[in-house]
């Protein structure tokens, strides 16, 4: 598909950028911005700029123009910089390379758009339009963090720690895949999240655990 024909719909992915080398070129506030996310991430940042306003602390500084090399063993690169005509060379850059590449309100030069992300803990809920209306992508995002409340990242922690502790002995008593699915299915049905929402985490986990050992002495 050529890049003036119709855009086929984004395929959704969530990247392990944790130690990977990023690239951001630009200096200024949403530099800033994007730097953060990517620092959240786990990812290692170089920022590439003439001029640069205060950086996270672990950010490596480039004071200078671009250069091509700047992208050379890079997994991904923002272009974010206020001159069009040096983001479209990171861009041509970073394509020859393999290097994904966003530049920033120009969703023709990316190979990947960055959503309107809902962050509750380890909970992600990404918005994305395609790069039609960035606008309404927003409006969802404001909509969805005031329905998702932070009870919904402190669920996804407890799923995650009951996971670890018992997905081995679940295996060991000989469940199959699908009835370790059903059986967290069944501690999901439970009123986890109203008792989180009421800090009462201790009774909530207890609560998990006693349906697991149910569905276990079921088996």
């Amino acid at each position: 598909m050529g890049k003036d024909e119709p855009h086929a719909p984004y395929y959704p992915v969530m990247l392990d950028l944790r130690g990977r080398r990023c690239v951001v070129v630009g200096g200024g506030t949403v530099a800033r911005r994007k730097v953060e996310g990517l620092l959240e991430a786990g990812a290692r940042v170089d920022v590439v700029a003439p001029e640069v306003s205060e950086m996270p602390s672990g950010v490596v500084v480039i004071q200078r123009s671009f250069l091509p090399q700047d992208l050379d063993g890079a997994l991904l690169a923002i272009a974010a910089t206020d001159r069009p005509e040096v983001n479209a060379v990171v861009a041509r850059e970073a394509e020859a390379r393999g290097v994904l590449v966003n530049v920033v309100d120009a969703p023709e030069q990316c190979t990947f758009i960055l959503p309107a992300v809902v962050r509750r803990g380890a909970l992600q809920i990404a918005v994305s339009t395609g790069g039609a209306s960035p606008t309404f992508a927003r409006q969802l995002r404001q909509e969805f963090e005031a329905q998702f409340g932070p009870e919904y990242g402190e669920l996804v922690e407890l799923l995650g720690a009951l996971r670890r502790a018992w997905e081995a002995p679940l295996r060991d008593a000989g469940l199959a895949q699908h009835a370790r699915r059903a059986l967290w299915e069944s501690v999901l049905a439970l009123p986890l999240l109203s008792l989180l929402q009421a800090g009462r985490h201790e009774q909530a986990r207890a609560l998990a655990e006693a349906e697991i050992r149910t569905q276990l002495s079921s088996v």
